[in-house]
């Protein structure tokens, strides 16, 4: 099948790569980048001169402090964009303008009008899209897939999936003022359910095939201007299965040591995530952060290394990789962003049209 992407040199030279954003996830991001092999980062680029010089000191030979400099001065064959939402669009775009292929942090965009837009522009530059969707790629994830399609179970008439993290204001004590945009409705397009609930439908899909909205209710257990609580009624007709999802971001000193939690309801069993840890992965976690806690005191954090949720964020990146060397659709495309973040409008308006009570959050034990 002829591919609708530009072409790519097939020789052995290295995949040249830039990093749009280098705070939290976009470290992450260059740090797998740096470690794989056939592929080099020249440049990174961000507006806070902390962040350009951590990436410095990660091995990148060049920083700038706009991205759209960056890429009009180096030569790219792909960029990973790990700006905040309301600069994704106007990356892509940029990018296109170089035939530069984009690997985008979630959500995609911070709407499906602007979703369709920028996919739009990528296409007619013949530029790839991937998104950074990595619960699929967490081993436990892969070990649910894996028994559900084995059959063991039976029919899954029912299935529920709980994804946390740490709130705006961080763990407590809350000493430093959060930074305004992720507070800002219209700079990210929405709260918890964008942070975290377009990755519960997007593992969904991958699981049941295409989901339908059914019923949402959205919650603030802080005042603040977006959602930190958000619970949703899904219906997988492909399956036949009923789902619900709730995702949050609570004020906890400590997080769960597992914060996604799947379970598959069977007609003759079940499937849970936890099934599928690998054996070594309580070790690993508190190792890991161990090591950062130090790297903390004295240096820089690890940031990636190969543990459970990191390793994710590196064969998501990966793949894509792979994808774009062989002129081939990215395993996690532009159009699966684009699903989830529909899911996610037709929750925020069923939400709306109820006048609901504070929402009661669900018990979550470790």
């Amino acid at each position: 099948m002829l591919s609708q992407f530009r072409g790519r040199s097939t020789d052995s030279k290295p995949l040249s790569i830039g990093v749009l954003g280098v705070g939290n996830i976009g470290m992450v991001h260059l740090k797998s980048a740096l470690a794989m092999p056939g592929v080099e980062v020249p440049a990174a680029a961000d507006a806070v001169p902390g962040n350009r010089d951590r990436a410095e000191r990660a091995g990148v030979d060049r920083t700038y402090d706009d991205y759209a400099a960056l890429l009009a001065a180096e030569d790219l064959d792909a960029a990973v964009v790990a700006l905040p939402p309301f600069l994704h669009a106007e990356a892509v775009e940029r990018a296109a303008e170089y035939g530069i292929d984009v690997f985008v942090e979630k959500p995609l965009a911070r709407s499906t009008e602007e979703a369709d837009r920028m996919l739009e522009i990528a296409e007619r530059a013949g530029i790839a899209v991937g998104v950074d969707h990595t619960l699929r790629y967490q081993p436990d994830m892969v070990g649910v897939k894996s028994a559900y399609e084995d059959g063991g179970v039976g029919h899954v008439p029912y299935a529920s999936i709980i994804r946390l993290n740490d709130g705006p204001l961080g763990r407590p004590p809350a000493d430093t003022a959060p930074p305004s945009w992720p507070l800002d409705p219209n700079a990210v397009g929405g709260g918890s359910l964008l942070e975290l609930g377009v990755h519960c439908f997007d593992v969904l899909e991958w699981l049941f095939g295409e989901l339908e909205v059914r019923d949402a209710t959205m919650g603030r257990t802080l005042e603040i201007p977006v959602e930190d609580a958000a619970t949703v009624l899904l219906r997988a007709p492909e399956t036949g299965t009923t789902i619900t999802v709730h995702c949050g971001s609570y004020q906890w000193e400590e997080l769960p040591e597992v914060n996604t939690r799947l379970r598959l309801e069977g007609i003759t069993g079940t499937i849970t995530n936890r099934d599928h840890l690998p054996k070594n992965f309580y070790a690993d976690a508190a190792r890991a952060a161990l090591e950062n806690v130090a790297s903390r005191v004295g240096g820089e954090p690890t940031v990636f290394g190969p543990t459970f949720y990191l390793r994710a964020h590196y064969d998501a990146l990966a793949d894509f990789c792979e994808a774009v060397r062989a002129n081939e659709e990215p395993p996690v495309s532009g159009l699966d962003g684009r699903r989830s973040l529909a899911l996610a409008e037709t929750a925020y308006d069923l939400a709306a049209e109820t006048i609901a009570e504070e929402l009661e959050v669900p018990e979550v034990r470790p």
